[in-house]
């Protein structure tokens, strides 16, 4: 059975899925509305799965990661002014890789321009008709009948609107104030840090590049930079940073959403169109791969027995998955941040649930599972 698949969106999840589709032997053309430096230049996520990471493996995307990439086997908790570290490897067999969402993308899409594949930049969707049927999607330059679209478009996108249903949301009481500096990573692994100043996080893009983060009121604009590196000595504890070039400031708002659903007709919904976690867990990135994935594995059914059993079931399956990634995002958000006018008692309930963490095997491999998304597979 031929097939062929519009993809609004070439972030990671539509071109990802775009990959998986072209080595399963389905056609598909990507639409995206930002040139390609923008989009190979959009910084996100850092922190791939083991799920992911195998994905892109198996999609044929994975040579420079496998050169570049740097694997973490676990991360240290901050907390009681000490580091604890949580063993990934050892409590579950998988292990997490620092690759940003940029080199993702970059790689994807050298792949498809390699295949000479329809990849069309600068290139908005107007509309969308007949998604009960053959979808057309419209844009400046004409239209393009397709058999199932897929909007990987994010939050903001054109296809997140066509999909009635409610959106389940929350908000959190603080934002990130997060860093890139020119300057050797804090730790070798990740590093977050309940302080009573303040969460804070310390990752790392390369040997030589580190990424930031120091929780900040929501609405607070960009800190001078003593005042940053001074902040993340506070609440680093023993981790205390080596100063360098701050070369990017941004503030970013804590929240989150759900799509409850997740498919109109002929039309799909993947990555941050149907879903935003906070960052915390670090989930966006690979959330999104897990959907396409989903996806990918139910077009490729349809194409090769005709039966459209699985992509009839990818709603129900994707939440399921997007539930559990939102659960544990919520879970190290709310234990590692301090809310406005935070009681004491709930300060030490924090601390009681992390000593747990660090003092239990069985808790610290629900962590380690969790957060390297074998608790999905």
């Amino acid at each position: 059975m031929s097939l062929l698949v519009g993809i609004v969106g070439a972030g990671p999840a539509g071109l990802l899925l775009a990959r998986l589709l072209h080595r399963a032997g389905i056609d598909s053309v990507v639409f995206e509305s930002r040139d390609r430096e923008y989009v190979e230049r959009r910084q996100r996520a850092g922190i791939l799965e083991q799920a992911t990471v195998d994905t892109l493996r198996a999609a044929g995307a994975a040579d420079r990661l496998e050169r570049e990439g740097i694997p973490h086997d676990g991360i240290d908790l901050v907390f009681d002014g000490a580091a604890h570290r949580v063993d990934f490897l050892g409590t579950t067999g998988a292990r997490v890789w620092i690759y940003a969402q940029t080199e993702v993308v970059k790689d994807l899409i050298a792949l498809r321009v390699a295949d000479d594949l329809p990849l069309l930049f600068d290139t908005p969707v107007l509309a969308l008709t007949d998604l009960d049927g053959r979808p057309t999607v419209h844009h400046a330059g004409g239209q393009v009948v397709c058999d199932y679209v897929v909007g990987a478009d994010g939050f903001h996108g054109v296809t997140r609107g066509l999909v009635p249903g409610v959106v389940h949301e929350r908000t959190f009481p603080y934002s990130w104030l997060g860093i890139l500096a020119d300057a050797p990573p804090v730790h070798h692994e990740l590093v977050y840090a309940h302080s009573r100043r303040g969460f804070a996080l310390a990752s790392m893009r390369s040997p030589t590049v580190s990424r930031l983060y120091l929780q900040v009121p929501n609405g607070t604009e960009p800190w001078p930079d003593d005042e940053i590196w001074t902040e993340l000595d506070h609440r680093l504890g023993d981790h205390h940073p080596q100063r360098g070039p701050i070369t990017a400031k941004s503030v970013l708002p804590m929240r989150a959403s759900v799509a409850e659903t997740l498919r109109h007709g002929t039309l799909f919904l993947a990555g941050d169109a149907a879903h935003i976690v906070p960052p915390t867990g670090a989930k966006g990135l690979n959330l999104a791969a897990a959907d396409v994935t989903l996806l990918a594995a139910a077009f490729d059914h349809l194409h090769r027995t005709g039966s459209p059993d699985l992509l009839d079931a990818y709603e129900h399956t994707a939440l399921r998955e997007i539930w559990r990634a939102e659960h544990f995002s919520h879970f190290m958000t709310t234990t590692l941040h301090l809310a406005p006018g935070q009681s004491e008692f709930d300060t030490q309930l924090q601390l009681a649930h992390l000593r747990h963490i660090v003092s239990s095997r069985a808790a610290a491999t629900s962590l380690a599972e969790n957060y390297t998304g074998t608790a999905r597979t």
